[in-house]
């Protein structure tokens, strides 16, 4: 069992009153996936709005700041106990068997147009064996296609803008892929959160985008941007895509800083330190299979 300490600041400046912000940095509660200790604090004495969605576990908190300064600081412990399976062993899910909540996950989205990549998916991938190692296949062609090089997308680029122009930062990876994924019928979705165990030649801790896939009865963790390790990935979000699971949507006039955050392995609940590795076989922190 991996256990991972980290902690997030972010800071804003406030230049309209009554600025609305919807936050998404709190570590999601899965089977697979348990946070054993948090902390949240707002600078400002503001009532929070806290929801978390039944379906995905992803946690939002709504607040309306005031003028001025803002810090929003999250603190966390959390354990991952990974559902493990050979890829070998790990089918695709024909259509007409799988559970509703995950239907969402076939369709074209607003960053991940799958229906324009379709001919393309299907020229690379369509004669693969329907499983574990397919979904492989198209990470492994986005890694090798798409170059990581940081600030060279903005928040419209899509997966047909980064197919084009084969560069983006870990959220357009994780588009291309999803399209490309959806294209030939495999759900697959965005996830956001932070990881242990990125190159630190790419800068500071920051948050990372990557992908879930659901095949056989769960979602398994794919990171098409290579830059990290899957086993040291903390769930926060998942959505369509980047419009669903983004860390801060803001409304108002706001002004806001780089995200300060920190994360490092601890000893888990037996005192034994357990440093996230690449593995060979498939991951998940999905709680089990997702009922219709």
């Amino acid at each position: 069992m991996v256990r991972l300490k980290f902690s997030i600041e972010l800071n804003y400046d406030i230049t309209q009153p009554g600025s609305d912000f919807i936050f998404n940095i709190q570590a999601a509660q899965t089977g697979h996936q348990t946070v054993v200790s948090e902390s949240l604090g707002v600078s400002q004495a503001l009532p929070l709005n806290l929801y978390t969605d039944s379906v995905t576990h992803t946690r939002f908190m709504r607040l309306k700041a005031a003028n001025g300064p803002l810090t929003v600081r999250y603190d966390a412990i959390v354990d991952l106990n990974h559902f493990t399976a050979p890829p070998q062993q790990v089918g695709e899910v024909f259509i007409a068997d799988l559970p509703g909540p995950v239907l969402p996950y076939l369709y074209p989205s607003r960053y991940c147009q799958s229906d324009r990549l379709h001919r393309l998916a299907v020229k690379e991938f369509g004669h693969l064996w329907q499983g574990y190692s397919r979904v492989q296949a198209i990470r492994d062609w986005v890694q090798n296609r798409v170059t990581f090089r940081s600030n060279s997308s903005t928040g419209n680029t899509t997966a047909v803008d980064t197919l084009v122009e084969e560069v983006g930062v870990c959220r357009d990876f994780a588009h291309l892929m999803i399209a490309l994924c959806r294209a030939v019928n495999i759900p697959a979705r965005f996830a956001t959160g932070i990881d242990y165990g990125a190159d630190p030649i790419l800068g500071p801790p920051d948050f990372h985008a990557y992908v879930e896939v659901y095949l056989g009865d769960r979602w398994f963790i794919f990171d098409p941007s290579g830059v990290a390790i899957p086993m040291g990935f903390v769930r926060f979000g998942t959505g369509r895509d980047a419009a669903d699971a983004a860390f801060a949507t803001i409304f108002g006039g706001v002004v806001g800083a780089a995200p300060v955050i920190q994360i490092e392995a601890i000893p888990n609940g037996q005192g034994v330190l357990v440093v996230p590795q690449h593995v060979t076989h498939g991951l998940s922190t999905d709680s089990q299979r997702v009922r219709n």
